[in-house]
C-alpha cells in the first residue's frame, strides 16, 4: 500500500528482493494515487528484479487503506497474503517467518511480526495487539526497550496491519476490511472478526520489520485523531458483546479522564500536542471522531447481524477474549501512538 511516499516505497521494496524464501513470490504494489512518480518508480525499478513478480494496481484517488488491501487481496490467489506498508523494512528472514507460523497449526489464520521502530530499533513498535474494553487497541508493547521479553512465539490478539500475514481460507471465509473505516483501527476490525470466527493469531519474533512511526499523516494530524476515535466506536458497535457494549461510554470516560491527566503531564496521545490550543485541537478531533461515529452506527449495527453468520465464538467467550488481552489504563494513557 503505497500514497506519496516514493523513497520510503523503494526502501520497503528493496527490502523485499533480500527475502530468504524457498518459494517464489509476488509483491502488489497498490498505488492510492500518488502524484510524486511512485508508481513509476516502482515499475522502473522492481518489474525486471529476479527476486519477485511485480504487480502495480494504480488508483487515481486515495481509496484508503482498507479498500486498497483489498484490492490486493482480490489480485492474488497465494495461500498466505502478507501486508507490509510502505513505511516498513524488512528483514531477510521476514516472509519465511511468518509462513512458519501456519505450518502446523490449521486454526491460525493471522501471523504477527515484531515491529521495532526504524528511528531507534531498539525500542519496539508493535509486537502484536492489545485492546482497552471500550474498543481502543494499541500495540503490545509499544515503546519498550526490546531487551527479549518478547522473543518467545505466542498467540496474541490479532496482527498489526503495518507488517502481518493471513491465512487465504480465514479472508475467503470472513471477509477482507471493512472499506467504511478507511484506515486505522481497520487490522483490529478484521483480527477481531476473524478470532470471533474460530482462527488464531501467532506472534512470531523472527519476523522482523523496521517501522518509519506516523509517516502516514504524520503523529500530530487531526486526521489521524478524528479516525482513530471514529473507528474504535464502530469496532465495539460492530463486534463487542453487548455486555461490553453497555459500558462503553463508562469506560471511555474512565480513559478521558486518565488521558486529561496524562496530558497535563505531557505524556499521552495528547501530550505530545504543544500548549493549550495544540490540546484543544486534539479534544475537538476526538469530539468529531464521535459524531462522525453516531453517523454511521446504524449500517455498523447492520453488519453486527451478519458477524453471526461466520460466528464460533460465543458473546462470552469473545468478552473473555478481550479482557484477557485488555491493556492497562495508566499504559495506554500515557502512551503516545
Amino acid at each position: 500500500m503505497n500514497w506519496n511516499r516514493r523513497e520510503l516505497l523503494r526502501s520497503c521494496l528493496q527490502s523485499l528482493t533480500r527475502q530468504k524464501l524457498e518459494h517464489p513470490f509476488e509483491v502488489i504494489v497498490v498505488d492510492n494515487g500518488s502524484d510524486d512518480g511512485s508508481a513509476e518508480m516502482a515499475v522502473k525499478e522492481f518489474s525486471e528484479n529476479p527476486a519477485f513478480r511485480l504487480s502495480l494496481i494504480r488508483n487515481q484517488l486515495n481509496v484508503g487503506f482498507c479498500a486498497g488491501n483489498n484490492q490486493g487481496f482480490a489480485t492474488s490467489d497465494s495461500e498466505f497474503v502478507a501486508l507490509l506498508n510502505n513505511d516498513a523494512e524488512a528483514e531477510p528472514d521476514w516472509l519465511a517467518a511468518l509462513v512458519r507460523a501456519f505450518e502446523v497449526r490449521p486454526e491460525v489464520g493471522m501471523a504477527a511480526s515484531k515491529i521495532l521502530v526504524y528511528e531507534d530499533p531498539r525500542r519496539i513498535d508493535k509486537v502484536g495487539h492489545l485492546i482497552y474494553p471500550d474498543g481502543q487497541n494499541r500495540g503490545r508493547g509499544s515503546g519498550e526497550s526490546d531487551r527479549g521479553q518478547y522473543d518467545g512465539i505466542e498467540e496474541v490478539l490479532w496482527p498489526d496491519g503495518c507488517a502481518a500475514m493471513y491465512r487465504r481460507a480465514m479472508l475467503d471465509q470472513i471477509g477482507g476490511f471493512d472499506e467504511d473505516f478507511f484506515a486505522y483501527a481497520d487490522d483490529a476490525e478484521l483480527g477481531l472478526r476473524g478470532r470471533i470466527a474460530g482462527w488464531k493469531c501467532l506472534y512470531m519474533p523472527g519476523a522482523r520489520v523496521f517501522h518509519h512511526r506516523g509517516a502516514t499523516l504524520g503523529v500530530r494530524s487531526e486526521r489521524r485523531l478524528v479516525l482513530i476515535e471514529r473507528n474504535r466506536v464502530l469496532l465495539a458497535a460492530k463486534l463487542f458483546p453487548w455486555s461490553l457494549l453497555w459500558l462503553n461510554g463508562a469506560y471511555y470516560l474512565m480513559r478521558l479522564a486518565a488521558g486529561v491527566w496524562a496530558a497535563a503531564t505531557h505524556k499521552g496521545e495528547v501530550g505530545r500536542y504543544p500548549g493549550l490550543s495544540g490540546k484543544m485541537g486534539a479534544a475537538l478531533a476526538l469530539l468529531k471522531g464521535d459524531l462522525a461515529a453516531l453517523m454511521l452506527l446504524p449500517k455498523m449495527l447492520a453488519k453486527r447481524r451478519s458477524v453471526n453468520s461466520i460466528r464460533k465464538l460465543s458473546p462470552r467467550e469473545v468478552k473473555a477474549l478481550i479482557l484477557e488481552h485488555r491493556i492497562p489504563l495508566k499504559e495506554l494513557t500515557q502512551q503516545a501512538i
